[in-house]
């Protein structure tokens, strides 16, 4: 690609002497409005930017910028040439170059390329002097859509649907931070126009800068699977509106809804009420909060209260609650009658980014966490982002271990946003919803990948070889240790073990620990409050965990910050010396304190 950042700005495709004798009344009160801001299309190929940028354009008379046709003109050359001859990553830097010119040239409608809305900078370049419009359109519309130019570079996969689905998944959660969000519909490319400029009408009266970014903003995320799907619906308020949405999904169909004590006193009359005004039957089965209650006589209770309520196949077992209830819930779900349907609703962060998404339930069993369960995925999962208010902070930051471990899996630019942004996610608002929806994608795109675990579904399980092990050793006691501090500790022993294997530089280990530690988790095995375990104890109830074979460790290690990798027959007597310097090491230090 030659100079990209060199290349003289190209003439708009209308200029404004052209298009401003096109403003009507209406179209110069909103130009005045936008006081100068342009107005950027995002979001997937076929989603229609280019068509209906044109055509606003000429409705606002404002100039029209094709920043793909900016590309291809300063290079000289197709988008596929580009591809084919110097890769992706060189052409989005050349997109990102061009997005940086178009944005410092005044007023326009600019038309983005579906992957440019991606880039960290160029969000936060739009944020500052443009309004960001999401063009929304659902997959069998994109299809009909890129079918039509086959050429595009992205798609020439041996299934290009598989591509446009796993594209969705990675990049809606980030489409949704658009100021406003427009339906692609099949409709005349007039209407959708008129449908933008009424948003964009009802942005500018609300809003005095473009930079500020909706709370409430909803945003659902699909989770694709052989021959079904299910739906992620994150926003404020969502209990509220759960016996609406459940009468959409199941109409006529009663709930059990299985919840804690604690959950109870906070949320449960908010979802009884709303399946009241559904007008839907509804019996309530709670439990003692805490992981002592994914126990068998747990969830034996729990079955014969779902049979006892007269809840039949074709009901609705509904979990309102944390990660303990989501997995007990889920695996009656799975078991009574051969299996009900479900409904997650998690009251946790822990829970609304892992364990209510994936369809694992089970309880545990002395032998180990986990040992006992099955694959039931939900049929919907509501994740009240206003719920995450009443929990306690150490629960919140239990929570926040496995955000960071979508980062630390296979996105290092999630990772860093983290490391900058990590206390407004504590805050609330639009940080958190950003790391609640981007955690829910990563997880959707290696579930749709992968859904009972034969594959790469094993690297979510970054950390939690070492965590299930701490976890047994303490005796599930919430008090010293809490699921999310365990992850977070094998997080970092994860890492601190890849070193030692010569996988992973100090650098980027260190770079984990510090952050891990500034947030407020312990890194340490001996800072576990009351450990008295040794190494050979930790490495026995390593080897109880899921993912042994013939006795030989699987451990999900670090070849750095966004590489995760499967590492299959890790030798046990690596582990165990590890281990051993890991307690060693830390007893030095005390005795030396």
């Amino acid at each position: 690609m030659r100079g990209i950042l060199n290349e003289p700005e190209a003439e708009p495709a209308f200029s404004i002497a052209e298009t401003t004798a096109n403003r009507d009344d209406r179209a110069a009160a909103l130009i005045e409005a936008l006081a100068g801001r342009s107005v950027v299309l995002v979001g997937m190929m076929g989603s229609g930017k280019t068509t209906v940028g044109r055509r606003l354009a000429l409705r606002l008379g404002l100039p029209f910028v094709d920043v793909d046709q900016e590309i291809v003109e300063a290079a000289g050359m197709p988008i596929a040439d580009i591809f084919a001859r110097h890769g992706e990553d060189h052409f989005r830097d050349g997109e990102r170059r061009v997005m940086a010119r178009v944005l410092t040239g005044g007023p326009r409608i600019v038309a983005t390329g579906g992957g440019a809305f991606m880039n960290e900078a160029t969000r936060t370049r739009i944020a500052e002097n443009s309004i960001s419009v999401w063009l929304k359109a659902d997959i069998e519309t994109l299809m009909r859509r890129v079918r039509r130019r086959p050429t595009r570079p992205l798609l020439q996969t041996p299934d290009p649907v598989a591509t446009v689905r796993r594209l969705l998944a990675e990049r809606e959660p980030i489409y949704a931070q658009a100021d406003v969000t427009v339906c692609s519909r099949e409709a005349s490319h007039e209407n959708v126009v008129e449908d933008v400029v009424r948003a964009l009408e009802a942005q500018v009266s609300t809003r005095g800068t473009a930079s500020e970014t909706q709370s409430d903003q909803r945003i659902e995320i699909g989770v694709e699977l052989p021959g079904r799907r299910y739906d992620i619906v994150i926003g404020e308020g969502l209990i509220s509106e759960a016996g609406g949405l459940l009468a959409k999904l199941a109409p006529g169909a009663s709930c059990a809804i299985v919840t804690d004590t604690n959950v109870a006193q906070h949320h449960l009359p908010r979802l009884q009420s709303s399946l009241d005004a559904a007008d839907m039957r509804h019996a309530t089965i709670t439990v003692a909060p805490g992981e002592s209650s994914k126990s068998f006589a747990t969830y034996e209770y729990i079955c014969d209260a779902i049979l006892a309520a007269r809840m039949e196949r074709g009901d609705i077992v509904v979990a309102l609650g944390g990660g303990v209830v989501g997995d007990l819930a889920g695996f009656a779900a799975a078991t009574v009658r051969r299996g009900m349907r479900l409904l997650q609703i998690p009251t946790s962060l822990l829970a609304q980014v892992d364990s209510s998404v994936g369809g694992k339930t089970g309880i545990n069993s002395p032998h180990g966490k986990n040992l006992i369960g099955a694959f039931h995925q939900p049929s919907l999962v509501i994740a009240d982002t206003s719920v995450l208010g009443t929990l306690p902070e150490r629960e919140f930051r239990a929570g926040y271990a496995e955000v960071v471990k979508y980062g630390l899996i296979d996105d290092a630019e999630f990772f860093y946003w983290l490391e900058t942004e990590w206390r407004n996610v504590f805050v609330g608002g639009p940080a958190r919803t950003r790391a609640i929806a981007k955690s829910c994608a990563s997880k959707a795109a290696i579930v749709r990948r992968d859904e009972t675990e034969q594959g790469d579904r094993a690297l979510l399980n970054l950390g939690h070889t070492f965590a299930h092990a701490f976890e047994r050793l303490t005796n599930y006691d919430s008090e010293r240790l809490v699921h999310g501090e365990a992850v977070a500790l094998g997080i970092a022993c994860a890492y601190r073990f890849s070193k030692t294997q010569g996988l992973c530089s100090g650098q980027d280990m260190q770079r984990v620990i510090r952050h891990l530690e500034g947030v407020g988790f312990r890194t340490k095995v001996a800072e576990i409050p009351g450990w008295t375990g040794d190494a050979d104890a930790i490495l026995e109830a390593m080897l109880q965990d899921k993912k042994v074979r013939r006795g030989a460790l699987t451990l999900i290690l670090a070849r750095g910050i966004g590489e995760s990798f499967i590492a299959k027959n890790v030798a046990a007597s690596d582990v165990r010396s590890f281990l051993t310097d890991e307690l060693q090491s830390a007893a030095q230090k005390q005795h030396q304190g």
